[in-house]
């Protein structure tokens, strides 16, 4: 089988189309693959309608290699002249127009991207990061196009950071099919404005939960964009147990620098035995934990605050679940420890929600695992500088989007 037969099969070169040369350059370590298309009548990109030749264009695309060899296509593609659309560039059919690399190239791309950072691919591949960057981006905005735009009947919200100094992206998930749907700059009502706004009226009433955290400018959005929203808004049990450890933390401080003060501190060492649940910790972990807790400590007590909020979220009937959280909170509220009342008033204030919470089942839970996942993504790739490239890593990894050109299958 002659060169040019064998590259015809293997790259699925058909007419008007065909293998004209192949030339192998040892200095280069490059097989070149020269094609060609005679035909002097070809149909317009736009409207299929068969148009004049009008004249050519060298192009060129980098392909599998062969043996090791960069194996390059190049052609001199038509353009032709169409009466309604003008003079346009026909399309090839190994390549998306405006790539630089053929379909099954870029797909080997994509299936690099998803196990190492740009860099590590860049280097792998022999490109430039910014060649990487361009197949990531294409393939986003492949997925994005065919997608189905619908809006989720469970929708977590969550904001995580980019970069340092309090840079943040707002995070929308689809909590049944786990995967992000929409990422933007920012943690204010605009960014989550931004989602609902496309959906009508009748899409919207259809959603039935929203768990987030007690952020007030996601409150208002949902509140402004989903109809029945103080019945579907569900607040985050891992919110409320992050801003309950948080107070005890503040209360074992406060008393450890004034149990210092007067000469020795039992406390000295026993952070992490506040923060933790009972159930997470060794055997002697519990034991110098049961230890403290008989003493007289302010920590204890405020440890035994958090761990009874921790307990109220087993109940199924909202009348039940608002006693017994009103009956912590009472508890909470005279316990004399300033930390521990901010969050209780805060508690108060949330209760709807958190009562949602509790009666549906619903957590953010999934929201915190992508959360944590985005972190590594953000890790592997040593940070982002621009809230773009991040978003576009984030919806490639975690989109669940279409992400191969035309043809190309996994």
């Amino acid at each position: 089988m002659r060169d040019r037969d064998l590259y015809r099969q293997i790259l699925g070169i058909e007419p008007p189309w065909s293998v004209e040369d192949v030339q192998l350059s040892t200095e280069n370590r490059e097989v070149i693959v020269q094609l060609a298309n005679a035909e002097r009548l070809l149909p317009c990109p736009e409207c299929g309608k068969s148009c004049r030749r009008h004249d050519a264009r060298h192009r060129r695309w980098r392909h599998l290699d062969t043996c090791q060899f960069a194996t390059i296509l190049t052609a001199e593609v038509p353009r032709v002249s169409c009466e309604e659309h003008g003079v346009l560039q026909v399309r090839v059919p190994w390549a998306e127009p405006g790539s630089g690399f053929t379909a099954l190239f870029e797909a080997l791309v994509i299936d690099w991207l998803r196990e190492a950072s740009l860099s590590a691919v860049a280097d792998i591949c022999g490109l430039s990061w910014k060649a990487v960057d361009g197949i990531q981006q294409r393939a986003v905005a492949r997925g994005l196009e065919r997608r189905t735009v619908r809006l989720p009947q469970h929708i977590g919200v969550d904001e995580t950071s980019f970069q340092k100094r309090h840079q943040y992206v707002t995070v929308v998930l689809d909590q049944d099919a786990d995967t992000v749907v929409h990422v933007a700059h920012g943690r204010n009502r605009a960014a989550l404005d931004e989602f609902f706004g496309p959906f009508s009226e009748l899409e919207r009433s259809a959603v039935k939960t929203v768990a987030m955290d007690m952020c007030e400018a996601y409150i208002r959005s949902v509140e402004n964009s989903i109809p029945g929203a103080p019945e579907k808004i569900a607040f985050d049990r891992f919110h409320v147990a992050q801003n309950l450890s948080r107070a005890v933390d503040q209360v074992r401080r406060a008393e450890h620098r004034a149990l210092l003060a007067e000469g020795d501190s039992p406390l000295k060492g026993t952070r992490y035995l506040w923060l933790r649940g009972p159930a997470t910790m060794s055997e002697d972990g519990r034991e110098a934990l049961e230890e403290l807790r008989q003493t007289c400590l302010r920590t204890a007590r405020a440890w035994a605050i958090k761990e009874l909020a921790a307990g109220l979220w087993h109940y199924r009937t909202r009348g039940w679940a608002h006693r017994a959280w009103m009956r912590w909170y009472s508890w909470a509220i005279r316990s004399r420890l300033e930390p521990i009342k901010r969050v209780a008033r805060m508690i108060k204030r949330y209760l709807p929600g958190i009562l949602n919470a509790v009666v549906s089942g619903v957590t953010n839970a999934r929201s915190e695992a992508i959360n944590a996942r985005i972190q590594t993504i953000k890790r592997t790739a040593c940070g982002f500088r621009s809230p773009e490239r991040f978003r576009a890593a984030i919806l490639f990894h975690l989109g669940g989007l279409d992400l191969y050109p035309a043809g190309v299958t996994r």
